[in-house]
């Protein structure tokens, strides 16, 4: 997330004239505010299904909880340590082949394997790089000169573009199925069209974006004056489709599936 990327104009010419120009503040202001909302209302969908969560009984036989934000952490602790029932395999394992890797996926369908692993390896390893330029960009606003945002940006350049594209194959290989293979088409429901139709228009929205500012085929030939607004277009929807959304959404999978294969300790 680079002030660059928000308001197509460069870091270092508003530093040289020793202010942001008006155009950045009220630019880069906006994605402050919209991400402190997203944020929010994701920490409101966590609580609420930490609250569902914690409706659960603590352990085999004992009757329900009262419903404690507390209890499914307990719970998963307990589950966790050398306690708690499971397939015995350690967390490292579990975490690296399981949910990393997701080799359960694979032995059940390669095709639907790579599709899985390019949408989930594509969204996190650009949300890890947005996060990065989006800390760089403040700790030198701030006066710290420890690395500069332009020369973190080129170097983050290749890596986005990879990401992206894998992400974006991911996305081609999910609609493919859906389309044309009927027991993906049958499955289908609303929430996995929702899911599809908003991670095709921020994929879409950013490569738009970017094309515009670098005067690249993406950006259509439009002119380099609209690239602030297609970068707020696109940080804004990425904001709430892909943080605010997650946990009242299919996606939801993403942090559910992980604790629940820790909790089992591996294994099917």
């Amino acid at each position: 997330m680079s002030m660059e990327y928000y308001s197509g104009l460069s870091t270092e010419v508003a530093n040289s004239f020793g202010m942001l120009t008006e155009s950045m503040r009220i630019t880069f202001a906006a994605v402050m505010i919209m991400a402190t909302i997203a944020i929010a209302i994701f920490m409101i969908g966590m609580y609420i299904n930490l609250k569902k969560w914690g409706l659960g009984a603590e352990g085999y036989g004992l009757k329900p909880s009262n419903g404690s934000i507390f209890t499914f952490p307990k719970t998963l602790a307990y589950q966790m340590s050398g306690k708690g029932h499971g397939h015995g395999q350690n967390i490292f394992s579990t975490l690296i082949f399981d949910a990393l890797l997701q080799r359960r996926a694979l032995r059940r369908s390669p095709g639907r394997w790579v599709m899985h692993l390019a949408i989930f390896g594509g969204w996190i390893a650009l949300c890890i790089m947005s996060i990065a330029m989006f800390v760089v960009e403040i700790i030198h606003m701030v006066g710290i000169h420890v690395l500069d945002p332009a020369v973190f940006r080129e170097m983050l350049s290749f890596p986005n573009d990879v990401f992206s594209y894998i992400l974006l194959i991911g996305i081609i290989i999910a609609i493919v199925r859906r389309l044309f293979v009927a027991k993906a088409r049958e499955s289908t429901i609303a929430f996995d069209s929702v899911l599809l139709v908003g991670l095709t228009i921020i994929v879409v929205t950013g490569f738009v974006a970017d094309g515009i500012r670098n005067g690249t085929l993406w950006g259509l030939g439009m002119q380099s004056d609209l690239a602030p607004p297609a970068s707020l277009f696109h940080v804004v929807i990425s904001l709430f489709f892909c943080i605010a959304y997650i946990p009242f959404s299919k996606y939801m999978h993403m942090i559910a599936g992980p604790l629940t294969l820790m909790a089992n300790k591996g294994g099917e």
